[in-house]
């Protein structure tokens, strides 16, 4: 129940189907990983703990030297993650690859809240207006051409 009244946000529906992998993904619940550095690498567990512990973050796997996560868009982001983490002293991955990827994620994500900030769209109820302005206009099988000129012989 709770989890359905997260997903209605901002006056909108905000399901997606959960998707295999951790890039961008169009729904509200974020699937993540988190690549720690050499010097954080032996402390994984204890980041571990320190996520689960925060409201709204679930650990969902570990492997190697990485962190699976999950958390809604609603409560939280990869860069308040990241944040939260770097208060603690944990350093993640700073490969050129991994930072590229963290800076794409954030910005997916950032795009996404601005998003939903907007006022929804009302794209199904467009057409009304387009019935209201033919319902003025002759239509039908009306045709101005004569019957005569309009038979090809």
């Amino acid at each position: 129940m709770v989890a359905q009244a997260r997903q209605r946000r901002f006056g909108r529906e905000h399901r997606a189907p959960r998707k295999p992998g951790y890039g961008p993904q169009a729904g509200l619940m974020k699937h993540r990983e988190l690549r720690f550095g050499k010097h954080s690498a032996s402390r994984i567990d204890e980041a571990g703990a320190l996520l689960a512990s925060v409201r709204g973050i679930r650990i969902t796997g570990r492997r190697g030297h990485a962190l699976a996560i999950e958390y809604s868009l609603t409560e939280h982001s990869f860069r308040s993650v990241e944040a939260v983490l770097h208060s603690q002293g944990f350093a993640l991955d700073s490969s050129l690859a991994m930072r590229l990827l963290r800076a794409l994620l954030n910005f997916c994500e950032d795009t996404q809240l601005r998003n939903l900030q907007q006022p929804e769209r009302l794209i199904k109820k467009s057409n009304e207006i387009y019935v209201k302005a033919w319902q003025h206009h002759p239509h039908g099988d009306h045709d101005d051409t004569p019957a005569e000129l309009r038979e090809y012989r």
